[in-house]
């Protein structure tokens, strides 16, 4: 069952407002039967999401009639033996507005091939051709087509037949229909395109130049030639949304409207800036886990789990490079990078987590704990994106001092690349670790083992001293303080206490939604869920009670009344001085270090490059 063999798909969206995408396929059997299956997870979101659960009904045609294929499991059916093609009619509810599933309204229809076509098993390797109907209703009339789908036969608006050499090629390619807002750029001569659904008043000019910028310094690392032909950043615009998920020569993402910036908008915002370290993020995918692959994953074939020790350094290395590009692109200034890196420490060791779960074995379970968290997240895990940047400006540092600056994380990256994302070779458990103590020369003071596959304290302050950047952590001043940029002669905020609880408003009281494993409350005997609707005797005003607790002055512990379920109960609970759980950095004074830190710094931040 060769490459000789064609399987032909037809997408229709016969009305947006059922949400349904109604897929056509065409196998051309042989006489044996054949099963069909949807993947159960899509490659960059390691959780099953059962996608076959979306499928409506299926039916089969061939020469003797229709019939209905037998089921054999929650997401296989099996073609009955048949001697010419059978065609096969499915439909896919189609309402998941992110960018892992398919979304079909009046205003656009989205998917992604996980999620709508079915592999038929033994004929993966066979071309897919796929047919995009333009939709005939009126609501539609200025839809067009974004994707990176290899075009055969397309009219202006992008409508008509795509193919794909291979099933695995065939699911990598995200479509958007709508009719979106779109800037081209180029980088190094290739083709970039952002395209925008949704309502908004963005200046898609500033976006476009800036995006150049930091794809630009992304390539550099890795050398050119660029890997692909084109690229495509899809971008969903909604009121309130945050994501992104990478695909081999684009990237789907969403967005609030408000991260946008206007024309005419001076200035670098807040959630400009979380934009564009999004699709930082995401483009230094294309290297670094499309093409620099974890072998864990590469031979999955979606149906069930594919593990892998390695997501600390393909999401970790990638999630320190998001920001990091902003700063070398010169789109941000050094003490907006820093105070992006300070809110990630603050992260970091707001997570008791950390003690508990190496990165390794965050990226190991991945599946079942980083994916499905709960409201004890917080003490059981570690975050593989979090620790693993941190974990990469650790590694980067290392480098850096082990070769005298001769080599650092850009060099280890470049190698990686060069020796399997070049070569189309997987990347085997371990195999980045032993690449980068070859490129030191040394064990690097046993980074590895303490780091990344135990719990040891991350040795940040000393980290960022060897780059110029002074740190210090601090009890935090409120609920909105996650660290920041401060002179080095600012002190420390006034002490304040706390009970290591966090709490919600209700309409009633204020809900426990998290509370800190050895801390006061847990002592106390608080849990999540409790409604606090009392402290020492006076009821409690949501909004009020954690700044109460902070500035209490009594020595007797404080007396909360709280319902557990219907069950009003009362807790004891003795308030401690805040913990040094908040970041903050700042670089150090020039005249102050010495020149080859100096110089590092520089080579860090790539300051020199600009000059």
């Amino acid at each position: 069952m060769g490459n000789n063999r064609r399987l032909r798909y037809r997408v229709l969206i016969p009305e947006p407002t059922n949400q349904q995408i109604c897929v056509e396929l065409s196998v051309p059997c042989g006489g044996s039967a054949l099963d069909l299956t949807l993947p159960a997870w899509i490659p960059g979101s390691y959780m099953i999401r059962d996608f076959a659960r979306n499928i409506l009904e299926i039916t089969a045609k061939d020469a003797k009639g229709s019939y209905h294929p037998a089921a054999l499991d929650k997401q296989t059916w099996r073609l009955r033996p048949a001697d010419g093609p059978v065609l096969v009619r499915y439909s896919v509810y189609s309402n998941d507005l992110s960018v892992r599933g398919a979304h079909v309204d009046d205003r656009h229809a989205y998917f992604n091939g996980p999620c709508i076509f079915l592999r038929v098993v033994g004929l993966e390797q066979a071309r897919h051709d796929v047919l995009l109907e333009k939709p005939d209703h009126g609501m539609a009339a200025d839809w067009r087509v974004a994707t990176t789908l290899p075009a055969a036969e397309v009219d202006e608006k992008g409508f008509g037949t795509y193919s794909a050499p291979d099933y695995t090629s065939l699911i990598d390619h995200p479509v958007e229909i709508s009719g979106f807002d779109s800037v081209v750029f180029e980088v190094e001569g290739i083709p970039h395109r952002l395209v925008l659904t949704g309502v908004h008043k963005a200046d898609l000019g500033r976006i476009g130049r800036d995006l150049s910028k930091i794809c630009g310094i992304q390539a550099s690392i890795f050398g050119l030639p660029l890997p692909m032909g084109q690229y495509l950043f899809q971008v969903m615009v909604v009121g309130d949304g945050y994501g992104g998920l990478e695909h081999r020569d684009s990237t789907s993402l969403i967005c609030s409207r408000k991260d946008l910036p206007l024309a005419g908008q001076e200035g670098m915002s807040e959630g400009y800036r979380k934009f564009l370290g999004l699709c930082a993020h995401e483009y230094f995918h294309l290297w670094n886990v499309k093409r620099i692959r974890p072998a864990g994953l590469v031979e999955s074939d979606l149906s069930s789990e594919a593990y892998t020790w390695q997501l600390w350094a393909f999401e970790g290395f990638t999630s320190y490079y998001d920001d990091l590009a902003l700063v070398r692109a010169g789109v941000v200034e050094p003490s907006s990078y820093l105070e992006l890196l300070a809110q990630t420490i603050t992260r970091l060791i707001r997570s008791r987590g950390r003690f508990r779960q190496s990165v390794a074995e965050s990226s190991f379970f991945a599946w079942t704990k980083f994916y499905k968290q709960d409201e004890n997240a917080s003490n059981a895990i570690v975050s593989y994106y979090v620790k693993g940047a941190l974990v990469a400006l650790g590694l980067d540092v290392q480098l850096r001092l082990a070769t005298a600056g001769e080599k650092d994380l850009d060099s280890l990256l470049r190698l990686l690349w060069t020796d399997f994302g070049q070569k189309n070779r997987p990347v085997p458990e371990g195999e980045i670790e032993a690449r980068a103590l070859a490129l030191a020369g040394s064990d690097l003071d046993g980074f590895f083992d303490r780091y990344v596959h135990d719990t040891e304290e991350l040795p940040l302050e000393r980290w960022l001293a060897e780059l110029g950047v002074g740190m210090r952590l601090r009890p935090s001043t409120g609920a909105k303080d996650v660290g920041g940029v401060v002179p080095a002669d600012v002190p420390d905020p006034a002490p304040r206490k706390a009970i290591g609880a966090v709490f919600d408003a209700d309409p009633q009281g204020a809900r426990v939604t998290r509370v800190v494993e050895g801390s006061p409350a847990q002592r106390g005997g608080l849990a999540v869920g409790d409604l606090v609707v009392a402290l020492d005797g006076l009821k409690v005003v949501p909004e009020d009670l954690v700044t109460s607790i902070a500035e209490s002055v009594a020595e007797d512990p404080l007396e909360l009344h709280a319902f557990r379920r219907d069950e009003l109960r009362v807790f004891r609970v003795q308030p401690e001085p805040a913990p040094a759980d908040t970041c903050d950095l700042w670089l150090m004074d020039e005249i102050d270090l010495p020149e080859r830190i100096l110089g590092r710094r520089a080579a860090w931040l790539w300051q020199r490059n600009r000059a």
